[in-house]
């Protein structure tokens, strides 16, 4: 079947797969994207449960190109935002294809412009 949208392919009965073979995963009633990001999730409350983070936040989201007329705003969306000794840590899960992708290294650097915060990327390296 080509040219289907993923609802038609679904409504179909045929199985989608990931762009990247991600597998969802529910942890606590949370769908998280990946198995890695649930696991980073779970490793982040123990760490806010013992007091090292506090204030965990997750799909944060970050305007990085305003709204303009005829065009919707540019945002980044965080997987986890979280105060770490004082310091405000923003924190996205990434495999080294997500990585490498050209629309995150540049919403990476505009966030790093717009908002001055760097990413702390976890996942595989």
């Amino acid at each position: 079947m080509r040219g289907g949208s993923v609802t038609e392919i679904a409504l179909l009965g045929l199985n989608v797969r990931s762009k990247y073979l991600n597998k969802k995963t529910v942890i606590h009633g949370i769908t998280f994207d990946s198995k890695a990001e649930a696991s980073r999730y779970l490793e982040l409350v123990m760490l806010q449960n013992s007091g090292t983070i506090t204030n965990l936040e997750m799909q944060v989201p970050f305007e990085l190109i305003p709204k303009q007329d005829g065009e919707r705003a540019v945002k980044y969306l965080a997987d986890f935002v979280y105060y770490e000794n004082g310091k405000k840590i923003v924190e996205d899960v990434k495999s080294p294809i997500t990585r490498k992708k050209a629309d995150y290294i540049i919403k990476r650097k505009l966030l790093k412009f717009r908002h001055n915060v760097e990413i702390r990327e976890t996942g595989q390296r």
